[in-house]
């Protein structure tokens, strides 16, 4: 593993070529796709993470999602439906035959533990996440997402998700901005909700593990 000049981390992209290597061993992945695989894999990484856990903020991670939901949300991108200023410039470079490929690979990513939260916010936003807001029809987060964040093929992972993703993304939900959710689910819950009450669950969310740390 190189090191870059005057830096003591090693070179990511070499990290993620080790990384890459050893997962293009599988079945999963197509005969011929080691290469562009890792091209592709270059581009995610640079909001993402080699291993799909963000170390920016607003970035979300992708590490443990189910593939499904990412090849989803890859083609929400592609067509329009879900929109991001980011991901209207990279998406365009990606085909959508690679999708899955790229799916397989971060959802068999270990995901790491959500940042320290605030107590007090998140024992609030607990409460929500267990058990609704019933005065405002607010269902438990855990209806869909399960008690532990580890979600589902149809609801996204939230375990250890950086609170500020999460804040954004139910803003835009609640403004409909955001308006790839099925069925609507997302947007008929964010607007019952106030900013405070989106704060306290995002902030408990960071302290949800999942099933597979």
């Amino acid at each position: 593993m190189c090191m870059k000049p005057d830096q003591s981390r090693p070179c990511w992209q070499c990290g993620l070529a080790l990384l890459v290597s050893g997962w293009l061993l599988s079945p999963l992945v197509a005969h011929a796709q080691a290469v562009p695989l890792a091209e592709r894999l270059q581009l995610c990484a640079g909001c993402h993470n080699p291993d799909g856990n963000s170390s920016i903020p607003e970035n979300p991670n992708l590490s443990g999602l189910d593939a499904d939901y990412i090849v989803r949300q890859l083609q929400d991108f592609k067509s329009g439906s879900r929109k991001s200023p980011v991901m209207s410039g990279i998406i365009p470079m990606i085909d959508d035959k690679e999708f899955p490929a790229l799916a397989e690979f971060f959802s068999k990513q270990k995901p790491k533990p959500g940042a320290k939260a605030d107590a007090k916010l998140a024992a609030q936003g607990k409460e929500i996440y267990d058990e609704g807001i019933v005065g405002s029809a607010v269902p438990a987060c855990s209806g869909c997402h399960n008690e532990d964040g580890s979600g589902t093929e149809k609801y996204p992972r939230i375990a250890g998700q950086h609170s500020s993703y999460v804040i954004q993304q139910l803003i835009n939900f609640k403004s409909g901005e955001r308006a790839n959710d099925v069925k609507a689910v997302m947007r008929a819950v964010a607007k019952r909700m106030n900013e405070k009450e989106i704060r306290a669950v995002a902030e408990y969310v960071v302290t949800l593990k999942g099933a597979q740390e």
